[in-house]
């Protein structure tokens, strides 16, 4: 296993969870990952398998079924399934993030209705803040919901959901009119619940899922738009059950959303820096193999510290959120680093096996197309630099 991306002080549990992931991961994902991204195939296979594991429960609380397990341990599991695929750790952080919101903001008849059937991977979550022109500025948000009596009647187009066509449960970001002075109070999060597909949804009239959006890299996993028109939603399905929370409950599913891309970045990075050093044994030049070279020496001490430094800055993330204090400072220079290094550490990699890394029959290919992904997903690095800086001048502000 190598000594790199350890972590101390888990638990005997957690080294056991972690133990079954990375054996999961080494006999069920790696050895077919790349021909089903080439195929854009969603892994039904492997789905099924983590339901067995218990994965989409793994941090629900025991009382509803699920692990109840730490953001930490889920992180680990994160990086772990990343490692092998990064699409198939795309298929639970959606889940993850939706079971965290309902569980920390839902009410308890949400709680009772949905969490036993989401950590049985039963109902699986999706999260759909985004839209065609909003990008980072969430205060744009144009999707609206009104009021109709007992329930909301919602129009608007939301974009970029992951797990859009599979899910079965979306929590929905929508602009209400509450009244208040600032935009941030005037966002609802919706419970919608929907059959899985695409095209019109038959159980939800005027929900329409269009179908997959075709991405350079991220495949397998489907991303979607959702498009409402004039869909009547239970007011019992406002996330919390009441209107104008919606802003700071989506906020709270991004920041352990970021820890978890923080943490893909960290598998992704795992990945390339194996495959690298491995090649670079292989592999001869100037009759000698390539890893005695000094340049290629250099370029993997590089690899391997940048993927030491974003693990730990990663660990260090989840246990702040763990801890119940704040964690946007350390979330954003988490995802911002690990992002970033993931980027580096499989440019290099793919340095390293030459004209061999541009084939598609090697799998840092596919590894060079999905770790861009990671560098806009949860907020491009300028939005982590300007969380991490506001949160810095907070810290450090002089008296004046």
């Amino acid at each position: 296993m190598g000594r790199l991306a350890q972590t101390d002080g888990l638990t005997e549990i957690q080294r056991d969870i972690l133990a079954t992931v990375r054996d999961f991961v080494d006999k069920e994902i790696i050895p077919v990952a790349t021909e089903l991204e080439h195929r854009d195939e969603y892994p039904t296979a492997i789905v099924e398998g983590m339901k067995q594991l218990g994965l989409f429960g793994l941090t629900i609380p025991e009382e509803y079924g699920g692990l109840g397990e730490s953001l930490l341990t889920y992180a680990l599991v994160v990086e772990e399934i990343a490692r092998g695929w990064m699409s198939v750790s795309g298929i639970v952080n959606t889940h993850f993030i939706v079971a965290h919101m309902i569980n920390a903001h839902g009410t308890q008849e949400q709680k009772d209705y949905f969490l036993p059937r989401m950590a049985a991977g039963e109902i699986r979550g999706a999260f759909s803040m985004s839209e065609p022109g909003l990008g980072s500025d969430v205060s744009a948000i144009t999707t609206k919901g009104v009021p109709d009596g007992d329930c909301y009647v919602v129009n608007g187009q939301k974009m970029w959901l992951t797990n859009g066509g599979t899910s079965t449960l979306v929590a929905v970001l929508c602009k209400t009119d509450e009244g208040a002075s600032t935009p941030y109070r005037n966002m609802t999060t919706f419970l919608i619940e929907k059959t899985p597909g695409f095209g019109p949804n038959p159980t939800v009239p005027g929900l329409t899922v269009p179908g997959k959006i075709e991405k350079m890299g991220y495949k397998g996993v489907d991303t979607t738009e959702l498009v409402l028109q004039d869909v009547r939603i239970p007011a019992n399905r406002i996330l919390g059950g009441v209107p104008g929370k919606g802003f700071y409950q989506m906020m709270d599913g991004v920041e352990v959303g970021r820890v978890n891309v923080a943490a893909r970045g960290c598998g992704v990075a795992r990945r390339a820096f194996e495959l690298g050093i491995s090649y670079a044994q292989q592999r001869s030049t100037f009759g000698k193999k390539i890893s005695e070279h000094q340049a290629i020496q250099f370029k993997l001490a590089e690899m391997a510290t940048k993927v030491e430094a974003a693990h730990q800055m990663m660990v260090m993330a989840a246990r702040k959120k763990d801890s119940g204090e704040r964690n946007d400072l350390e979330a954003g220079m988490a995802k911002y680093l690990a992002s970033e290094y993931c980027k580096e550490v499989v440019e290099d990699a793919f340095r390293i096996h030459g004209g061999y890394g541009f084939s598609k029959e090697y799998e840092i290919e596919r590894l060079y197309r999905e770790a861009p992904m990671l560098l806009i997903g949860e907020g491009t690095a300028e939005i982590q630099k300007m969380i991490v800086g506001r949160r810095l001048l907070e810290e450090y502000k002089i008296a004046e």
